[in-house]
C-alpha cells in the first residue's frame, strides 16, 4: 500500500477547520501527499492555506455540480467541513466517483439512504469524527467495551460535553464566549430533549430545557451546569447499552449561562418568526415592543429582580440605542447579531473544551462508578480548543486511512475498536487525554 502522491480534498475552510488543515499540512509533507483546500470564499481558503507546501487553495461554488465533481474526481480521499446541510451534495459525488468520504457531522437520513450503495462499492464513509459527535463516541466506547469484556453490567451512562471560556479569559456576566457556529447556540434546545432516567423515558419541551439545569462537579473546574441534548435514546443501541436505567447526553455550561439563557428562552427572544421592523429601529425599541406585544412584562419583571440576570440582559445590549441593520428580520436573527458582537473571542482569549463521562456498573455484587474526563485549553482565538478537538480526530482518521491502518468499508461512526484505538492513541500523543476516577461502593 503506497501512500506516495495521494491527493486529499478538503472542502470547507471555516472556523473549525483550522487545526485539521494545519495537521494535514504537516503530515502531507512527511508522507508526500498533496492537498486541495476548497472553500466558498477563495480568500478564506488562501488565508487558511497560508502558502504551505504540498498543496493549493481555491474558491468553489459548492452548488455548481461540474466544479465540485471535477475536484472530487481528482481526489483519493475527500474531507467535508461544510455546514451539515451541504454534505450530501459531496456524499453523492463521492459515491458516484468511488471516493472515501470523511466528515465530523452527524449521520442523517440522507446519508443512511445511500449506506447500502456505499457498502456495495466497498467505500469507507466515516462520519461523526469531531468532538461531539466524535471523541465522545470513541472515549465512551473504549470504556464500555472494556467494562463488558470484564463481565460488567452498565446501569447508568451520562456523557457531558461543552465548549466554554477558559477561567483566565472569562470576563463577562454570561461566563460564555462563542467558539463555534453561533446559529447552533441560538437554536440549542429548540427541538426539546428525550432521555432515560431511572428506567423511564423523560421528555422535556423547549421552555423546560434550561430551567434549573442540574450541576456536576469537575476537579479543577468546579461547578458546571448541563442541559440534555436533543435525542439521547438512539445512542443506547449504538453504544450496546440495552437494559441501562439512566442514559443521557448533555451540553455543559457554567451555571450562570443556563440561568440567563432560561430567561432568554422564556422571553421568546429565540423566536424565528419573521417580523416587520420599521427603518432605524433601535434594539431597545424592538425589545420593548416585543415584550409589550407578547404580554411578557411580568415575566421580564420576575427575571430582572435577580441582579445577575438583569446584568446579563443589559450586557448583551437589549437596552441599547444601537440601530438594527435591516437584514435581521426575526428575534433569533437580531439576538444572534447581538451575541456575535458581545460574546466574541478576543484575539488572545483562550477557550476551554470539557468532556465528562459518568458511568455506573456492577461486576457480580460489586458496584462501581467511573468518571472519565478530558479538559483542553485553547491557545488563542484562532487555534481554539474547539477547533483542535473537532479537527484532530478527523485529520487523524484521514492519515490512518491513507496509511492503511483503517481498512473497513461501509458507512461508519467511530464506535468500532478498529477506528477508535488508533485515533485515541494519536490524540493522546497530542495531549488530548482522559483522566479516570474509579469509586467502588
Amino acid at each position: 500500500h503506497s501512500t506516495m502522491g495521494q491527493k486529499i480534498l478538503i472542502i470547507g475552510a471555516g472556523k473549525s477547520a483550522t487545526v485539521l488543515i494545519q495537521y494535514l499540512q504537516q503530515k502531507a509533507v512527511e508522507n508526500d501527499w498533496y492537498i486541495v483546500l476548497a472553500d466558498g470564499d477563495e480568500a478564506t481558503a488562501k488565508n487558511k492555506w497560508n502558502n504551505a507546501p504540498n498543496g493549493t487553495a481555491l474558491g468553489i461554488d459548492i452548488k455548481n455540480d461540474l466544479n465540485r465533481q471535477n475536484l472530487v474526481q481528482k481526489a483519493d480521499i475527500v474531507v467535508s467541513m461544510l455546514p451539515a446541510h451541504l454534505h450530501f451534495l459531496v456524499a453523492k459525488d463521492c459515491l458516484e466517483f468511488e471516493k472515501p468520504l470523511f466528515t465530523a457531522s452527524y449521520v442523517d437520513d440522507n446519508m443512511r439512504s445511500i449506506a447500502a450503495a456505499i457498502e456495495s462499492k466497498q467505500l469507507l464513509f466515516l462520519c461523526e469524527m469531531g468532538l461531539d459527535p466524535g471523541i465522545d463516541h470513541m472515549s465512551a466506547m473504549a470504556i464500555i467495551d472494556e467494562i463488558h469484556e470484564k463481565g460488567g453490567k452498565i446501569t447508568s451512562f451520562k456523557s457531558h460535553c461543552g465548549g466554554l471560556i477558559a477561567p483566565e479569559s472569562d470576563n463577562n456576566p454570561w461566563h460564555y464566549k462563542i467558539s463555534w457556529n453561533p446559529r447552533n447556540i441560538i437554536l440549542a434546545g429548540k427541538a426539546g430533549a428525550i432521555y432515560l432516567e431511572k428506567g423511564a423515558t423523560v421528555t422535556k419541551n423547549y421552555p423546560e430545557i434550561f430551567d434549573q439545569a442540574p450541576i456536576v462537579q469537575l476537579p479543577g473546574i468546579g461547578d458546571l451546569a448541563y442541559y440534555p441534548n436533543r435525542n439521547s435514546l438512539s445512542y443506547i443501541e449504538t453504544y450496546h447499552l440495552q437494559g441501562v436505567k439512566d442514559f443521557v447526553r448533555t451540553t455543559l455550561r457554567y451555571p450562570a449561562f443556563c440561568i440567563g439563557w432560561n430567561a432568554i428562552v422564556q422571553l421568546q427572544l429565540t423566536d424565528e418568526t419573521v417580523i416587520d421592523l420599521a427603518p432605524n429601529t433601535t434594539v431597545q425599541n424592538w425589545f420593548e415592543k416585543h415584550i409589550q406585544q407578547n404580554g411578557l412584562k411580568q415575566i421580564l419583571e420576575k427575571f430582572t429582580q435577580d441582579p445577575a440576570i438583569k446584568e446579563q440582559l443589559e450586557f448583551i445590549g437589549l437596552y441599547a440605542s444601537t440601530i438594527i441593520p435591516s437584514q435581521f428580520n426575526s428575534n433569533a436573527n437580531i439576538l444572534q447579531w447581538l451575541l456575535e458582537g458581545k460574546w466574541k473571542l478576543e484575539a488572545t482569549d483562550k477557550d476551554l473544551v470539557v468532556m465528562l463521562h459518568e458511568i455506573e456498573y456492577s461486576i457480580g455484587d460489586r458496584k462501581f462508578k467511573l468518571d472519565s474526563s478530558m479538559v483542553l485549553t485553547g491557545s488563542d482565538a484562532i487555534n481554539t480548543a474547539m477547533a483542535t478537538t473537532v479537527g484532530l480526530p478527523l485529520a487523524m482518521g484521514v492519515c490512518a486511512y491513507l496509511k492503511g491502518e483503517i481498512k473497513m468499508t461501509g458507512l461508519h461512526i467511530p464506535i468500532d475498536a478498529r477506528i477508535y484505538q488508533p485515533i485515541l492513541k494519536s490524540l493522546a500523543e497530542e495531549g488530548i487525554v482522559f483522566r479516570e476516577t474509579l469509586t467502588s461502593y
